[in-house]
């Protein structure tokens, strides 16, 4: 490369980092940075070994083994007050973001809400490129969760991504470009893909979610060059009039009674993937089955495999290994699809290869890596469900005063479907032995619905009306409970030391210098600890929510931490963007720009003009079909606008071209004719209406901007 270009590359990477935030680069200055970048030369060997390389994050969970461990040691306790921000990047959408960025000599590539993906220079935060999918907006109301995503892969001089419609797709590492797309799903379903792909010997991996919905879980492989897929492991059986499609599939059908894949099934595997190259292994972490009623999907009984299990088959075949299966007939949500992380540890003088989970049920379990042999399962946050488990069976002892389909009324289950422990990264640390893991204490009253389940939803399950459970007597179960940040020793099984944290759980990364970095959702803040003992040594206000695990990268001698952050502000997507990644090194003089003025609507609705019956009846439908976005009451304080506050509530049309007309689709907000009739609409809009009157007149229970 001539000398001048060089040095108009290095007065430009100075002048951004100088700069600190991240001012998307004209032209010539990205053509100049992509010519300096090495476009993701990632081999097999180098992912082996990626522990060789630390100043890499070369996969999401910065080795094969998904410990979220940095072997990088210059940030200590010791100078930890010294990290600042060394650049920032805004990103485009305001929705939740849930990423892991990548970084591979000297490029990050990070995922965001919609599926898009951003290319950006490591040391100066210079915009390289910039991906966008065009996910139709109607696709966001398929989902249960927002249109996140969790990260990216990279193989080979290509980004692999899974798009939020159902698409995998390649682009090219240098300039963001398409290579291929497949699609992955059946659009005409309620599939979607939030989790991140994992790459291994040529192929790219790749699950889904929506067992919420009619839905047959499965996880694919796809040949890396090409798309062309090689092989695909569903998680269940299917109509055995249709055939097996292997021999584990005839095994599992006798677990299931009646027509279950008529129901759907559920089994969805929407983010647990860990390749194993020690065994050339495929573990997927399965989910809940469809409906969650486990005497709907399987009225007969039987322990319905795989559904909560961990399943392992080979990484280039697809053929079943083995399978743990934690739950068999679950019937909570509590789905096995966190992370599961790979480890070789001292057990009573022996080191066994070993995977670790920590599930939304509250259990932490330990199995042998090779062959799923049950080591350790004990809970890490108060359960009601279960009183612990027969470790040569493998099985829990249930409580059958959880179990709602054994009950005439609401029945406790703790903890509730938010999970002791869902998608949030653990981290491993091999210099303390402990396992991190974020969890929450939470709790929910069942109810059997026997006609079936509120809007698109498959459950078979009511949340309403069983508060009354709560106050029975002799009832010691709290609604709530805390969140924690908890270091757990993964051979006892208990606890070495906890945190209590605020607001929703934050994912974990530890380093070699004995540094957690974590966070707090309600402050909104990243912070560290010291990973031994749990002591809190740093800490820093992000302006935004915060979810995602952190990782971290060394170039030229200097250590940094990487952070997205972003989502669930007051106001929903029409409130400023604070959803951003962070960088941070130790000296980063970098300062965010002050949080943007935002004054929500007033509560200012019109006169009511319904029946106390109709606000009733739009109370029911509102609760079907609303409330899994817009929150109880409308009141939502997420990503979703606080529709009490909404001006649309003064018109019966204008609602309408809303709800029924679609004009707001590339919101999110798809259309609802053919699910609701005018008539129904217009109950709902009664029902909002009664909730602004309410929020108006009960001003302390509303605060502005809340």
């Amino acid at each position: 490369m001539p000398k001048t270009r060089l040095l108009v590359i290095s007065m430009l990477s100075a002048l951004l980092a100088a700069c600190g935030g991240n001012k998307s680069a004209t032209a010539p200055e990205a053509d100049a940075q992509k010519a300096a970048a090495v476009t993701a030369k990632v081999t097999q060997s180098r992912l082996n070994n990626a522990d060789k390389e630390p100043g890499q994050w070369m996969t999401y969970g910065g080795t094969y083994n998904e410990q979220r461990f940095s072997g990088l040691k210059q940030i200590t306790a010791d100078n930890i007050k010294e990290l600042g921000l060394a650049w920032f990047a805004d990103f485009d959408t305001n929705r939740g973001q849930e990423s892991t960025p990548l970084m591979v000599d000297g490029v990050i590539y990070v995922s965001q809400a919609w599926s898009k993906v951003n290319a950006y220079d490591a040391k100066t935060g210079a915009v390289l490129w910039q991906y966008d999918p065009k996910v139709s907006g109607e696709f966001g109301a398929r989902g249960c969760c927002d249109v996140v995503n969790r990260g990216v892969a990279v193989w080979n001089g290509k980004v692999y991504v899974g798009v939020y419609d159902g698409r995998l797709v390649a682009l090219d590492a240098a300039t963001g470009k398409e290579v291929w797309s497949t699609l992955t799903t059946d659009q005409s379903k309620f599939y979607t893909i939030t989790g991140a792909p994992r790459v291994a010997n040529g192929k790219v991996f790749i699950g889904n979610g929506g067992a919420e919905y009619i839905y047959r879980g499965y996880v694919s492989a796809y040949d890396a060059e090409t798309g062309k897929q090689v092989w695909r492991f569903y998680t269940l059986p299917g109509n055995p009039a249709d055939g097996f499609e292997n021999k584990a599939m005839e095994m599992a059908a006798k677990t299931w009674t009646g027509k279950w894949w008529e129901k759907g099934g559920g089994g969805s595997t929407w983010d647990a993937i860990t390749y194993d190259p020690k065994t050339n292994l495929l573990l997927m972490g399965v989910g809940n089955g469809a409906p969650w009623n486990s005497k709907a999907r399987s009225p007969d009984g039987g322990d319905n495999l795989f559904t909560v299990s961990i399943v392992a088959v080979d990484a280039d075949t697809g053929e079943y290994k083995w399978h743990y299966q934690e739950i068999p007939s679950e019937e909570w949500d509590y789905d096995a699809v966190q992370q599961i992380t790979v480890a070789d540890i001292p057990i009573n003088g022996t080191t066994r290869h070993v995977a670790m989970q920590a599930t939304k049920s509250g259990y932490y379990y330990m199995v042998d890596a090779t062959t799923g042999q049950l080591l350790v399962a004990n809970n890490f946050v108060p359960v009601n469900w279960t009183s612990g488990y027969d470790l040569a069976t493998g099985r829990p002892v249930i409580n059958d005063a959880a179990r709602y389909t054994k009950a005439e009324g609401p029945r406790i289950a703790q903890p509730g479907p938010v999970g002791a422990h869902s998608w949030h990264s653990m981290a491993f640390s091999p210099n303390t032995g402990l396992l991190y893991i974020p969890a929450r204490e939470s709790s929910i009253a069942y109810t059997v619905m026997p006609n079936g389940s509120p809007g698109n939803f498959n459950l078979n399950v009511n949340f309403t009306g069983g508060d009354k459970a709560y106050d029975e007597p002799g009832n010691k179960i709290p609604r709530g409970g805390d969140t924690k940040i908890l270091a757990w020793d993964p051979v006892q099984g208990k606890a070495a030391w906890s945190v209590v944290t605020a607001g929703s759980a934050v994912g974990m990364q530890v380093t070699a210098s004995n540094v957690l970095f974590s966070g707090n959702g309600a402050k909104r803040e990243m912070q560290a600890f010291k990973a031994d003992t749990g002591e809190q040594i740093w800490s820093y206000p992000v302006q935004a929510g915060i979810a995602a695990g952190s990782m971290s990268y060394e170039i030229d001698g200097e250590q940094y931490l990487a952070q997205v952050v972003g989502g669930g502000g007051p106001g929903g997507y029409y409130a400023p963007t604070y959803a951003r990644l962070l960088v941070f090194k130790l000296g980063g003089k970098a300062q965010l720009p002050p949080n943007a003025e935002y004054t929500q609507a007033p509560f200012a609705p019109p006169a009511q003009t319904a029946t106390a019956d109709e606000v009733a009846k739009g109370g029911t439908i509102y609760g079907g079909a609303c409330a899994i976005c817009h929150g109880d009451g409308g009141a939502s304080r997420g990503m979703f606008p606080d529709l009490r506050r909404s001006p649309l509530l003064v018109s019966q049309q204008a609602f309408d071209q809303v709800v029924l007309g679609g004009i707001r689709k590339d919101k999110g907000m798809t259309s609802f004719e053919g699910k609701l009739t005018a008539e129904e609409t217009a109950l709902v809009r009664a029902y909002m209406v009664d909730r602004a009157i309410a929020a108006k007149n009960a001003p302390a229970f509303a605060p502005p901007g809340q």
